[in-house]
């Protein structure tokens, strides 16, 4: 019995508040979301999460960690939604659905989620130890991609994927008409081609 009480209190889980860990992961995306990784400090994080300053170092061995940590979540969310989606699709002709609608509506769905896409973008440019969590990202997405398309296609079909979600968030000028089954239908046919 004293065991599990001692590690009841540990790094890894406080019963009096067994949502703080998770309340600072998410305050930290929203710091860097509205701020930047530049500006993701422990007190700054700690204020937003409404926790003691103490509680970072507690939950976290520095700001690395929670930096990884919080990134960790975020790709995970966003592959999970991308993995439902390729889910759903029960044929070709439906998966190429699910791929438009990934791109109309799921990836980047809000200004938030690009900014820090673009933040782990520029983390992972910088420092090789992020490009893990870029390589593992991209690797699940790949493999939700290859339910329907071959390695070859799902690795093209990812690339449209990001760029063109990345177009539509930041040209001011695209119209909501641009043709997006047609670039994926393109992709498609040019894999069917060369197989």
């Amino acid at each position: 019995m004293q065991g599990t009480e001692a590690n009841a209190g540990s790094r890894r889980g406080r019963r009096n508040d067994p949502d703080r860990r998770d309340r600072i992961i998410d305050a930290c995306l929203d710091v860097i979301a509205e701020s930047g990784v530049a500006a993701a400090s422990h007190r700054k994080v700690a204020e937003h999460a409404g926790v003691p300053l103490g509680s970072m170092t507690y939950y976290f061995d520095g700001i690395d960690d929670l930096l990884r940590q919080a990134f960790a979540r975020f790709t995970a969310t966003i592959s999970e939604r991308f993995e439902q989606r390729m889910a759903s699709a029960h044929d070709p002709a439906s998966a190429l659905d699910a791929v438009v609608a990934i791109v109309r509506d799921d990836v980047f769905g809000s200004s938030r989620e690009l900014v820090l896409t673009h933040e782990l973008y520029t983390l992972a440019a910088r420092e090789r130890g992020y490009r893990r969590l870029t390589a593992e990202w991209m690797a699940r997405s790949r493999a939700a991609l290859e339910r329907y398309f071959d390695p070859e296609t799902a690795r093209l079909l990812d690339a449209l994927v990001e760029g063109l979600t990345l177009h539509r968030a930041l040209d001011d000028e695209q119209s909501d008409s641009f043709d997006i089954a047609g670039a994926v239908a393109r992709v498609i046919d040019h894999g069917d081609q060369n197989r």
